[in-house]
């Protein structure tokens, strides 16, 4: 049996939650900025078409990764009593999908090829599915860093994957400057993270497949199966379309865009959801605490995705051409419209663990659904029209529409007030309409804008937002002020 680690039940979860995400997040600070340092030099020394041939591989693995989701991982996290059978069984099924994954990739390489028009494509596929099978036999047990938020752990296991991506690929786009480099660091990350995942982690998986066990691990997985499609769809679906219909430069363009205007809701809810899920499943009958911890992160996500993302709507251009180079370009306006997307997004996405928590997961699904069918229907014909900028705004749409429906759905399960959740949402976004208003003035004063100047309206932008937070928080009785004192004090 494997020892699990309970919640003491005088402590607070939010304190819980934000403990294990200030851990996390200082932690994961030096990991995240060398994937971005990453991706910066690398759109240095490469080209979107470079990115866009990749990125058609890594859309082929998506589709096969995500179609055989056995949702083991949810599953794991959310049962509170996990056996050796539980953990067998789910590697035994993990390595199996592996192999099986990289047999498909491996031979229908050329009919994906031809799907995209893209030739070239065909053997970086074949390569880059080895990563199924690394990815497939890694140790279980790492699984319990985030389910006993052991952070500390989880971002050495972390770091150590990123380290190895960011040195491979520099330096082999240094030497090769093509897109070989951006495959072979793939696979070095991952052959690395196979490794370390035995390193790290004391468990020692054996080949298994229970019965038993293996019902429990379907019965639940199946809406994870299918929410994992939809997400599929809903999320890299739109990449597809591009790949296919406007080929493979617009895709590396289009890609790229979609990475640094979603960074803030990408690496917020991805922290908050590794804290947040396996602390909701502790508080899974207990639907008073569960609400008001909900709250509270949605207002702690709230205060740090909404200024972010308006920063990159208004300095989209000049990051773009002073750390990238005028060819990224084009990709701008797509990148302003798809900040919005990902701010909804990062709202959205505070729900998931609460339904996965509860464990209802088929209301995601159901609601990613809703998503789909409205990108399907305006996709082509924003796309004709505007290109990725169309593209761009029929995720947007589709976003928007979910979202509402995602914290539509989360009132009702929790049973919070309408008013209590748009009052999280609501006041930061004013403090940063306060902040946008200040930065705008002085960007079309300091035209043209160089790196430092750049810097200099990063900083304005910070502190304003900082000083109407203070001065406004106690007149508006938003509480964050008190919310931060409070939890810092119980930390």
């Amino acid at each position: 049996m494997i020892q699990q680690i309970q919640t003491p039940p005088t402590e607070s979860i939010l304190a819980k939650v934000l403990r294990g995400g200030a851990l996390l997040f200082s932690l994961q600070l030096v990991n995240r900025c060398l994937g971005f340092l990453r991706t910066i030099v690398l759109a240095r020394l490469l080209s979107p078409d470079d990115f866009g041939l990749l990125g058609i591989a890594m859309l082929a693995i998506s589709v096969v990764d995500n179609f055989s989701q056995t949702g083991f991982q949810t599953f794991l996290i959310q049962k509170k009593d996990v056996t050796r059978g539980h953990l067998d069984t789910s590697w035994t099924l993990s390595a199996a999908r592996g192999v099986i994954l990289f047999l498909i990739l491996f031979f229908s390489a050329p009919l994906i090829s031809r799907f995209f028009n893209s030739p070239d494509s065909a053997l970086i596929i074949r390569v880059i599915a080895a990563t199924t099978i690394l990815s497939g036999f890694r140790n279980i047990g790492i699984l319990f860093f985030q389910k006993e938020l052991e952070f500390k752990k989880q971002f050495t296991y972390e770091f150590g994957t990123a380290f190895a991506d960011l040195i491979v690929t520099i330096t082999l786009a240094i030497i090769l400057k093509n897109v070989w480099a951006l495959v072979w660091g793939g696979l070095a990350a991952n052959l690395f993270g196979l490794l370390l995942s035995y390193v790290v982690h004391p468990y020692r998986p054996r080949i298994s497949l229970d019965k038993n066990k293996l019902q429990e691990i379907v019965g639940f997985g199946k809406w994870m199966t299918g929410s994992s499609i939809l997400v599929f769809l809903v999320t890299q679906g739109d990449d597809l379309f591009v790949g296919k219909w406007l080929g493979a430069a617009a895709l590396g363009l289009y890609q790229m865009a979609y990475y640094i205007s979603n960074l803030p809701a990408t690496q917020v809810t991805h922290m908050l959801t590794q804290v947040t899920f396996p602390a909701y499943a502790k508080l899974q009958d207990d639907i008073p605490k569960l609400r008001a911890a909900y709250l509270d992160v949605l207002q702690v996500t709230a205060c740090i995705s909404i200024p972010l993302a308006a920063g990159i709507f208004l300095l989209a251009p000049e990051f773009t051409r002073l750390f990238m180079g005028e060819k990224w370009m084009p990709m701008v306006p797509a990148m302003r419209v798809l900040v919005l997307a990902g701010l909804a997004r990062s709202v959205a996405a505070t729900t998931g663990p609460v339904f996965n928590a509860i464990g209802r997961p088929g209301i995601d699904t159901k609601w990613q659904l809703v998503r789909l069918i409205l990108l399907v229907i305006s996709i082509y014909p924003l796309a004709v029209h505007l290109g990725i900028l169309g593209v761009s705004i029929s995720v947007l749409l589709s976003i928007s529409v979910s979202s509402l429906g995602f914290c539509a759905t989360v009132i009702s399960a929790t049973g919070c007030r309408i008013s209590a959740l748009c009052k999280r949402v609501a006041i930061p976004l004013a403090y940063s309409c306060i902040m946008a208003a200040l930065v705008l003035i002085l960007q079309t004063a300091l035209q043209p804008c160089g790196i430092p100047e750049f810097f200099f309206l990063v900083g304005i932008g910070i502190l304003s937002y900082i000083f109407a937070s203070f001065v406004l928080d106690r007149f508006l009785g938003y509480g964050m002020i008190t919310l931060i004192k409070e939890k810092l004090a119980s930390l």
